[in-house]
């Protein structure tokens, strides 16, 4: 049951040398690495010799160049992993299935995030001063929304997590693409430890878990996507301490464990809290379905 729900499982007549060269975690996680920097300096070139430089580009032409950065070298990382290492179908990001986990992430996340708003709202936080119908949205849909819904998720859910999960078990992954996740917006404008542990459990642990529960990256990009687009490009909210301009003109005020501070909701107990009870819910589907995979000793 447990062999039957990963989308890899190491061919039982592989020699010793590529069980741990090719097929273990490590190789397939090293693997991917190398591809996604060989790829991603390639796709850096290029752009240069298009011309399409952030020093002279218009914010559609930036956006469109940030999104070739975050999605090409990722996809294409992805693509041959799976289908040159793993030699499988790449049934967790399966056309088939984008219009119910694609879509139903879309909406889980937009509604998600719209449930944390409502309650900053009514806890006197947050405030809307008004509207701005001239937004310009398509760039930070494209970025924020598309580019770090697929991107992101490719590298922590579908090479990470799944990778740690059938060579160590499922709690153990959770753990370490949490931690990873988290690390990962360290960097981010206005982070700190705070806000990284936050994104660790409200986001890490979440989304692996909802991988592991739907076993497809559409239910992850999907959430992922509707978060952040509506986080930044409606309410008007930083997205992991990035400053965008949303539909709504707002302003957050309190204490930054409860408001986010300057990095934004995502850094608000109160997400935390919302993300907790949904994590949650994953986890006794999991538990009641008898899915968690174990560590690989007591297999």
């Amino acid at each position: 049951m447990q062999a039957a729900s990963l989308a890899f499982v190491t061919p039982p007549d592989a020699p010793r040398w590529q069980r741990w060269l090719v097929f273990s975690a490590a190789a397939r996680i090293a693997f991917f690495a190398a591809m996604l920097l060989g790829v991603g300096v390639v796709i850096h070139l290029a752009l240069g010799m298009l011309g399409w430089t952030p020093k002279t580009a218009s914010p559609l032409k930036l956006a469109l160049v940030t999104l070739s950065l975050q999605l090409l070298p990722t996809v294409i990382a992805y693509l041959v992993l799976v289908k040159r290492i793993e030699r499988r179908r790449m049934r967790e990001w399966s056309l088939a299935t984008l219009p119910t986990f694609g879509v139903g992430g879309l909406v889980t996340g937009a509604a998600l995030f719209t449930t944390i708003v409502g309650a900053l709202w009514l806890l006197g936080v947050y405030h809307v001063t008004g509207t701005n119908p001239q937004v310009n949205w398509l760039p930070q849909l494209l970025v924020a929304g598309v580019g770090a819904g697929i991107g992101e998720e490719i590298v922590m859910r579908g090479v990470l997590f799944r990778s740690m999960e059938e060579g160590c078990g499922t709690w153990i992954a959770v753990a370490v693409s949490a931690l990873f996740f988290g690390g990962a917006h360290s960097f981010n404008p206005g982070a700190t430890l705070w806000s990284s542990a936050a994104i660790a459990v409200e986001a890490g642990v979440m989304l692996a878990l909802l991988y592991h529960v739907t076993r497809s990256l559409w239910a992850c990009m999907g959430l992922h996507a509707g978060w952040n687009i509506m986080q930044g490009t409606v309410y008007g909210i930083p997205v992991s301490g990035s400053t965008v301009d949303g539909w709504l003109v707002s302003h957050r005020i309190g204490p930054a464990w409860l408001s986010g501070g300057v990095f934004g909701a995502e850094a608000s107990v109160v997400a935390l809290l919302m993300c907790s009870l949904l994590t949650a819910a994953l986890a006794t589907v999991a538990l009641r379905r008898g899915s968690i995979v174990p560590f690989r000793r007591h297999r």
